[in-house]
C-alpha cells in the first residue's frame, strides 16, 4: 500500500492535522459522489477553488493560485521593521515563507491564532507568501454560468482585491485576486 492509498482510506478525524491531504480526501470524496450526479449538474466548465474564512465572511480562491493549505507554524521568526500584518517567516520544508495576516492586511483587526487557523501559500512565481486566514472550508466546485464579474459588497473592505463572485441558491461566494493582492502598490510597501 502507497501513501495514497493510505490516504484515501483515512477518515477525516484522522486528517486534521494534516489540512492539504485532508482537503484531497475531501475532493476524493466529492468526487465519487459527484459521478453518479455529473448530469445534474449545469452545462459547461466547471471552476474550482479553495474556501476559506477571515473574519465573519467565507471567500474563494482560484485552485492554481493556490500551493498548499498549512497549519500554522509552531515557530515564526518576527522581521524587524516590518509591517504588523507580516507575522514573519515560517522554515517550511527548509524553504522560508513569509506569513500575512490577510485579514489584518485588510484592516479588519488581527487574526486570533488558534486550532483552525490556517496559512494558504500562494502560487505566484514571484512573490512567495503564507495568507494566514482564520479557517479553511476546503474546495468548493462551481459551474461557470455561477460567476457574476460584479464585485459583491463585503464587510471587510477587499473590493479592489475582488475577481468576481459565484452566487449558488442563496450563498454568494466572493473570489480574492491573488495577483491583484499580491502584486498591489499597499502589499509591496512592507516595510513600516
Amino acid at each position: 500500500m502507497n501513501a495514497a492509498d493510505g490516504v484515501a482510506g483515512a477518515g477525516l478525524r484522522d486528517l486534521r492535522d494534516r489540512p492539504f491531504e485532508l482537503l484531497r480526501e475531501i475532493e476524493r470524496r466529492s468526487r465519487t459522489k459527484n459521478e453518479g450526479t455529473a448530469a445534474e449538474t449545469p452545462a459547461g466548465r466547471e471552476w474550482v477553488g479553495v474556501a476559506f474564512r477571515i473574519g465573519g465572511e467565507t471567500f474563494l480562491i482560484a485552485r492554481e493560485e493556490t500551493r498548499e493549505v498549512l497549519g500554522y507554524p509552531p515557530s515564526v521568526t518576527r522581521i524587524p521593521g516590518a509591517k504588523s500584518w507580516i507575522k514573519g517567516l515560517a522554515n517550511v520544508r527548509g524553504q522560508l515563507l513569509p506569513l500575512i495576516d490577510l485579514r489584518q492586511f485588510l484592516g479588519s483587526g488581527a487574526t486570533a491564532i488558534g486550532r483552525n487557523t490556517r496559512v494558504v501559500v500562494v502560487n505566484h512565481r514571484e512573490i512567495p507568501a503564507g495568507l494566514v486566514v482564520d479557517e479553511v472550508h476546503g474546495f468548493r466546485r462551481f459551474a461557470e454560468g455561477e460567476f457574476s464579474a460584479e464585485p459583491p459588497p463585503t464587510v471587510i473592505r477587499c473590493d479592489s482585491y475582488l475577481a468576481g463572485a459565484f452566487r449558488r441558491g442563496g450563498e454568494l461566494w466572493p473570489v480574492l485576486s491573488i495577483r491583484g493582492l499580491l502584486e498591489s502598490a499597499s502589499f509591496l510597501q512592507a516595510a513600516s
